[in-house]
């Protein structure tokens, strides 16, 4: 029996996988991979599939997680939360604020669920999940051992997690630890959160502002099918950056710690005035040049072949060469989708 990926996806790609299983507990998740594997199938974990492009049916089962409940402890100087995996991502931000416990605002209108958060590492507006990931808490799918997994262990990088390397396939992500300090401190450093007054900024006041600039700029996926930004933001040398500022483009530049330069891709992107640019049904979307759409019943190769045009255009222009932040998944599972589009 083939189903529908359809609604599993926020592309909105037509695919179809072998068995679909909605897990909403640790052994209904164990228990679906422990079948699959021991059929020999392909198995593929997915949340809200907010940040995944199917390049083909999968011939093996999907198990969503939804794995929910949100419980909240505290101490003299934190609230320390546990959330199921499965809880979607904006909710959970809008629940900490109602209970009055400040600290995701920033990170409002990020597509997914929480446990999807470290995979990630997401982040916006100045601020990334390793900045209050307390712990994550995973199965071993082998044998469905627990294992916590320490904010240090998880290995955070830029959109980057060990969930994405040594535990991709081993582990499922069943919850997650989130430490939110009670001194708030707001932070203020991009986009139209600068014009705030740091003073008297309330945290309501950053969520309603961070939720405007998102809603202005990025589609609706229940319109437009899109996995939100669709390009990291490049890192580049010190002496590469240098190279490309003197040559007098005004190119937004945020210097890293380690002496890195991270780029705005969507900067990049629009410079070379690839808004609105289209291949078969796959368009760049017209306020934000970081994200493609599903304008017309894409297909995933419509997508792809954008993918690669947007690459080639930044690459001879800048020499820069974009990665996507999207997942790729093929027919047994995740490949390479910087190969794919190169």
């Amino acid at each position: 029996m083939n189903s529908s990926l359809k609604p599993f996806n926020t592309f909105g790609i037509q695919a179809t996988a072998a068995h679909i299983v909605i897990a909403e507990s640790v052994q209904q998740l164990t228990e679906a991979w422990a079948e699959s594997t021991q059929a020999h199938q392909p198995v593929l974990i997915l949340g809200e599939g907010s940040n995944v492009l199917f390049l083909e049916n999968f011939e093996g089962t999907v198990i969503i997680n939804r794995i929910k409940g949100i419980e909240v402890a505290e101490t003299d100087d934190a609230w320390l939360l546990h959330v199921g995996a499965g809880e979607n991502w904006h909710h959970l931000v809008e629940y900490t604020l109602q209970q009055g416990m400040p600290g995701l605002e920033n990170l409002a209108l990020i597509p997914g669920c929480a446990g999807s958060s470290p995979i990630q590492n997401i982040g916006a507006y100045g601020v990334e999940i390793k900045q209050v990931c307390n712990y994550v808490d995973c199965v071993e799918l082998s044998n469905g051992q627990p294992l916590r997994l320490t904010n240090a262990e998880c290995r955070f990088g830029y959109r980057d997690s060990i969930f994405k390397h040594d535990y991709q396939d081993r582990f499922a992500i069943v919850a997650v630890g989130y430490r939110l300090p009670k001194a708030w401190r707001p932070v203020l450093s991009y986009g139209d959160l600068s014009k705030l007054d740091p003073s008297t900024i309330t945290p309501q006041q950053v969520f309603e502002s961070v939720c405007n600039m998102r809603s202005s700029k990025l589609p609706d996926p229940k319109v437009n099918g899109n996995a939100g930004s669709f390009f990291k933001n490049p890192v580049i040398s010190a002496e590469q950056a240098e190279k490309l500022i003197s040559c007098g483009a005004n190119v937004p530049h945020y210097p890293q710690p380690d002496g890195s330069v991270k780029l705005a891709a969507g900067w990049l992107i629009d410079q070379c005035q690839l808004k609105g640019y289209r291949i078969g049904g796959a368009a760049i979307h017209r306020q934000q040049a970081l994200v493609i759409i599903n304008e017309e019943n894409a297909s995933s190769a419509d997508i792809v072949a954008l993918a690669h045009y947007v690459r080639q255009q930044v690459g001879e222009k800048f020499d820069v060469w974009l990665e996507p932040e999207v997942r790729f998944m093929a027919s047994k599972g995740e490949v390479s989708a910087v190969e794919t589009i190169a």
